[in-house]
């Protein structure tokens, strides 16, 4: 069985931050095995962090915004799918408890905490950045400094809670479920903004 680490997730994530552009170039990642599915994920937050910053942006017409809450839109729908795709991989790993097997029900699935991790590794980088801004002073870098050792210590804490969610399930203390999202703003069907522009 080959489940991953967490020690290999978040370098996963801190390499492909390390590689300038990154996220923006090639191809998206296809889900398939639990390694592919972690890498979309995590491309999905990186592009959603871009679009999140400029869209902030006061400087640009409102067309420009509108286009960056598109693109968050696209890029959160896909997140949240490659979340799941995280979940049915790790699953189809993990050996198969019976209902009544006395596990309890753990309320955040592994894929979420991988999720959560690649934000992380996000803050950590642009964090980082901040304690050595040129343009800021010293008080700023200051309280960067210690921002950054807060999230730095906050994946370690999330890091362990992985690892400790996978060896509770294979000792059949603790389970999770594949949690759906049902997204709906984005689906014409369920939108009413959407589906009653139709009639």
């Amino acid at each position: 069985m080959n489940l991953p680490r967490s020690t290999e997730i978040v370098d996963l994530h801190d390499r492909m931050l390390a590689q300038a552009d990154w996220s923006t170039t090639g191809d998206m990642p296809q889900a398939g095995d639990v390694w592919s599915c972690i890498a979309r994920n995590h491309r999905c937050n990186c592009r959603l962090w871009v679009e999140e910053d400029q869209a902030r942006r006061r400087d640009v017409p409102d067309a420009a915004i509108a286009a960056n809450k598109r693109a968050i839109d696209g890029y959160n729908q896909q997140r949240n799918d490659a979340i799941e795709k995280i979940d049915e991989s790790l699953l189809a790993l993990l050996p198969t408890l019976e209902g009544g097997s006395g596990a309890r029900l753990n309320s955040e699935t592994a894929g979420a905490m991988v999720d959560r991790l690649s934000i992380l590794a996000l803050k950590i980088v642009h964090m980082r950045i901040q304690t050595a801004r040129g343009d800021a002073d010293e008080a700023h870098r200051e309280t960067s400094r210690a921002r950054l050792a807060r999230l730095s210590e906050q994946r370690t804490d999330l890091a362990g809670c992985f690892d400790a969610l996978l060896a509770d399930f294979l000792a059949g203390r603790a389970r999770f479920k594949i949690y759906r999202q049902f997204k709906m703003y984005n689906d014409s069907a369920f939108n009413p903004y959407l589906y009653g522009a139709k009639r």
